[in-house]
């Protein structure tokens, strides 16, 4: 862990910050029609994407609470202007604050606030809160990961034949044919593509699916809390050939992302290389 954010200063933060998240969620929660459309104003960023109002309240009041409970963090969020100063900072939130938009303002359940604190550009603290299911997902770099309180470790799955896949169709058909052996693809589990891309990784954390696939154009702020979370549970987010993901960089856009347990990450990179 970085000098700036010891074991014991990280793990003071944790009160603090499983109430901010909670509170955040009360925030959206009003603004969510389960199974229908959302009660929140809508309207389209450049690129199309959409946001609602829920989005900018929550990014708005996580920006106060964190800020003040760290002063010298620095700040990246998918609501916020982006300010170069977080390059040159030791310490900086990284903050999805309706992370699956799109699940939320149509009603599906698998939306998350996510929040992470990198030190030195690498994860110290990981959240991703799933309100509707009410799944608190935590991680302290060295300090394992929890779901409400529990531990949670990724699959033991060391086979891709069996193994619980979700993600993007082409990304699952490119690995189904990278792991064909003699002719014969591998019988993996499709298991429904879940729209928050934080959430899906904290699956892969929790054991309840082996392998996640993220498409290009994922943001630090999808991943980092996540990232945190799968690595102290013994599993890791890296590219398509195993390199791990960094954060903090000038443009904090990733390509494809593989989210898999420890298991199967020499078997999913190898199926990835393979020019089938």
């Amino acid at each position: 862990m970085s000098a700036s954010m010891s074991p014991d200063a990280a793990r003071a933060l944790l009160p603090a910050l499983r109430e901010t998240i909670r509170e955040a969620a009360d925030l959206a929660l009003p603004f969510f029609q389960a199974g229908g459309q959302t009660r929140a104003r809508i309207w389209s960023k450049a690129g199309g994407s959409p946001v609602t109002e829920a989005d900018v309240a929550v990014d708005t009041f996580l920006k106060i609470r964190l800020s003040g409970l760290l002063p010298e963090a620095a700040w990246l969020s998918e609501e916020t202007a982006d300010d170069a100063v977080r390059l040159g900072s030791d310490l900086v939130w990284i903050v999805d604050p309706i992370d699956g938009t799109r699940a939320f303002l149509s009603g599906h359940p698998d939306w998350s606030i996510a929040v992470a604190l990198l030190a030195g550009g690498v994860p110290v603290l990981g959240f991703v809160h799933a309100p509707v299911p009410d799944r608190f997902y935590e991680a302290v770099a060295g300090g394992g990961a929890t779901c409400n309180g529990t531990p949670i470790a990724a699959s033991a799955q060391a086979d891709l034949a069996g193994a619980r896949v979700t993600g993007p169709k082409p990304m699952i058909e490119r690995l189904a044919r990278g792991g064909t052996r003699d002719g014969v693809k591998p019988p993996m589990v499709q298991v429904d593509r879940v729209p928050s891309l934080a959430l899906r990784i904290a699956r892969v954390a929790e054991g309840s699916i082996d392998v996640g696939l993220v498409s290009s154009d994922a943001r630090d702020w999808d991943l980092a809390a996540a990232d945190l979370l799968l690595t102290e549970a013994g599993g890791a987010v890296t590219d398509p050939g195993g390199t791990p993901t960094a954060y903090n960089r000038p443009d904090p856009v990733h390509g494809e992302l593989v989210a898999v347990c420890g298991g199967l990450r020499h078997a999913v990179i190898d199926a990835f290389g393979r020019r089938i």
